[in-house]
């Protein structure tokens, strides 16, 4: 009888299913395998992310650029990034990589952490061979404040033979110059076919005189006109900063937990908008490299 009862025994352990792999058979038939997948790694990365001196490796390593690009992107989201060493490389590889997601990457970094005299420098990238230089180099004007620059960026937005989601971020970007020729270009772009590259001029219309006439270009080139002061009501410039879904994995992990980064006033434009992330955010960040590693 003894040893029947232990098969029954393992019988029922056998036929028991396993939770694990059930959760996981749910989630894949939920949420989609890519899905999964992209969570797991993002978990699995949390418990043992690149030490700040991989990071600085990979990013010197000029003999392979997707390792490079990966060391830009991950210091330049660290709050050391802005260490003068790793801004340094940033100018060059945003300027002279030959690869151009590395030099996409570095203009990223340059103006998230350079100064207003990278502007110029960043500037010229408008007239990069590749439209994704020339997007982050029109993101990267946002964050930093030249009036140098401000013509580069108007004769830009006015060529209808750009890409349309350069166009709405150079848009964006003329909102902290409130000067005649930038009102002239975005009251031009109200006019272009494109609804989402309307509504970035008007936005920034909006906060360079504190009026608010939509995308109706006639209304506002009668107000500008009748108008003594057009700019006597600008408001304060904030670049606009990304966000996304926060995965179900990563709300799990708590000790982690995730923040995205404020809008701020550009470089240049007010040297108090330099500080783009929270102190918590900052604090929490410097623990987990802490962990992980020491830095370079």
């Amino acid at each position: 009888m003894l040893p029947r009862r232990r098969i029954e025994s393992r019988s029922k352990v056998v036929q028991r299913p396993f939770p694990l792999l059930a959760a996981i058979w749910l989630a894949t038939g939920v949420l989609g395998c890519d899905a999964l997948n992209e969570d797991l790694n993002d978990f699995t990365e949390k418990f043992s992310p690149p030490s700040p001196f991989q990071a600085a490796v990979w990013a010197s390593d000029f003999n392979d650029p997707g390792l490079q690009r990966k060391g830009v992107i991950l210091l330049s989201n660290a709050p050391f990034g802005g260490d003068r060493t790793y801004v340094d490389l940033y100018r060059v590889l945003a300027t002279e990589s030959p690869d151009p997601l590395v030099r996409s990457s570095g203009i990223r970094a340059l103006g998230r952490w350079g100064s207003p005299d990278d502007a110029g420098p960043i500037a010229d990238q408008l007239a990069n061979d590749y439209r994704q230089v020339r997007l982050e180099a029109a993101i990267a004007l946002q964050r930093l404040h030249a009036p140098a620059v401000e013509d580069r960026i108007w004769r830009r937005l006015i060529d209808e033979d750009e890409d349309e989601s350069i166009r709405i971020e150079l848009a964006i970007a003329l909102g902290q110059y409130p000067t005649d020729s930038a009102f002239q270009a975005l009251a031009l772009a109200l006019e272009d076919r494109s609804l989402a590259l309307n509504l970035a001029a008007a936005d920034s219309l909006r906060i360079l005189t504190g009026r608010d006439f939509g995308v109706d270009a006639p209304a506002w080139l009668s107000w500008y006109d009748s108008t003594k002061s057009a700019f006597a009501d600008v408001e304060i410039f904030l670049y606009p900063t990304f966000e996304r879904r926060v995965t179900f994995l990563e709300r799990l992990a708590f000790w982690a937990p995730v923040e995205f980064e404020k809008p701020g006033v550009p470089r240049g434009l007010d040297e108090g908008g330099e500080e783009t992330y929270g102190q918590a955010s900052n604090d929490a960040a410097i623990r987990t490299y802490e962990n992980v590693g020491e830095g370079p």
